[in-house]
C-alpha cells in the first residue's frame, strides 16, 4: 500500500510513524515545544545569546558513576553543538559558549584538565568544520598549553568567515582577565601613537575600552543563560552583560533540552528591557 501513497499521504504516514515511535514523555515535550515556539513573538527574540554551560561534572557523577568525568564533558559538548543549531533555527546569529574559565584552568589537576581540553578541542573543530559557522576564540589563550592553543587557532582560521551564525568560544576566559587584557591593549595602542598616560587619562572614553575587549565590534549579549541551578555570573562577560537579561535553569547542562531553551526565549520575549532607563 505504501508504494501507491501520494506525496501528502506519504508525509502524513511518516509523521504517524514518528509519533508512534515516541515514548509518551518525548511526545509530550515535542507537542509542548511546538506550542511554545508558535507562541513566541519573533520580533522580540534576542540576537546574541550567551550560555554558561554549568553542571557537566555533576551530571557525570550522577549518570556515569565509575566513569571518568570526561563522560560529562563529552555529553556537554554534544549539547553545546545542538544548542548552536537551536539558535540558528531561531534566527539568532551570535552565540557565546563559555567552555572553560581561568579559575577552572588554574584549579583543575592534570588528569582532569587533559581530557577536558581534548573534548573542547574536538568541539571547536566540529563547529569550525561544519561550514555554516564562524568560530572565534575569546579568552586568555596564552594560559593554554601551546599545542592546544595552536590546534584551536587552526580550527578558528578554517571556519567560514561569512557563515550565517557566529560562535564565540570563551575558553580560558575570566572577566577580570578580559579587562586586564583590554587595558593592556589600550595602553600599548596609545603609547604607539605617542599618547602619554596623563593625556590618556584626560581623553579616555568608555568606547575606547570596549574597542579592546575580546568581543570588540560585537553587540552585547541580549540574553545570558546559566544552567545547574547556580545564580551568579562568576565573572562572565562583566563588561558586556551590563544590560543583559538573565535566565537561570535548574537542569544540569547535558540535560538542558530544546524545550528549556524555548522557555528561556519565551521568558526573554516577555520582559520589558529598560537599559537602565
Amino acid at each position: 500500500m505504501s508504494s501507491i501513497l501520494t506525496g501528502p499521504l506519504r508525509a502524513l504516514q511518516r509523521l504517524r510513524d514518528r509519533v508512534s515511535g515516541m515514548r509518551p514523555p518525548d511526545l509530550f515535550y515535542s507537542t509542548y515545544e511546538h506550542r511554545l515556539l508558535a507562541e513566541l513573538d519573533t520580533d522580540k527574540l534576542p540576537q546574541h545569546v550567551a550560555v554558561m554551560a554549568d553542571g557537566n561534572r555533576r551530571w557525570a557523577r550522577l549518570n556515569a558513576p565509575g566513569q571518568p568525568l570526561a563522560a560529562g564533558y563529552r555529553a556537554g559538548a554534544d549539547r553545546l553543538e545542538e544548542f548552536v543549531d537551536w539558535c540558528a533555527e531561531a534566527g539568532i546569529g551570535l552565540v557565546t559558549l563559555w567552555v572553560l574559565s581561568t579559575d577552572n584552568l588554574r584549579r583543575a589537576d592534570a588528569s582532569e584538565l587533559g581530557p577536558l581540553l581534548e573534548v573542547i578541542a574536538e568541539l571547536v573543530e566540529e563547529l569550525a568544520d561544519n561550514g555554516h559557522r564562524r568560530v572565534q576564540l575569546v579568552g586568555a589563550l596564552d594560559l593554554l598549553p601551546i599545542e592546544v592553543r595552536q590546534r584551536l587557532q587552526a580550527a578558528e582560521r578554517r571556519s567560514s568567515a561569512d557563515a550565517p551564525i557566529h560562535v564565540n568560544i570563551a575558553i580560558s576566559y575570566g572577566g577580570r582577565h578580559e579587562l586586564r587584557d583590554a587595558f593592556r591593549s589600550l595602553l600599548a595602542d596609545q603609547a604607539s601613537k605617542g599618547v602619554s598616560t596623563a593625556e590618556l587619562a584626560d581623553i579616555l572614553e568608555i568606547e575606547d575600552i570596549a574597542d579592546h575587549l575580546y568581543t570588540a565590534g560585537q553587540p552585547d549579549p541580549d540574553l545570558v543563560i546559566r544552567t545547574s541551578g547556580e545564580q551568579r555570573m562568576s565573572g562572565f562577560l562583566i563588561w558586556q552583560s551590563v544590560h543583559s537579561e538573565f535566565y537561570f535553569c535548574e537542569a544540569l547542562w547535558p540535560d538542558f533540552r530544546k524545550v528549556d531553551f524555548v522557555r528561556a526565549l519565551r521568558s526573554y520575549s516577555q520582559r520589558e528591557r529598560r537599559f537602565g532607563r
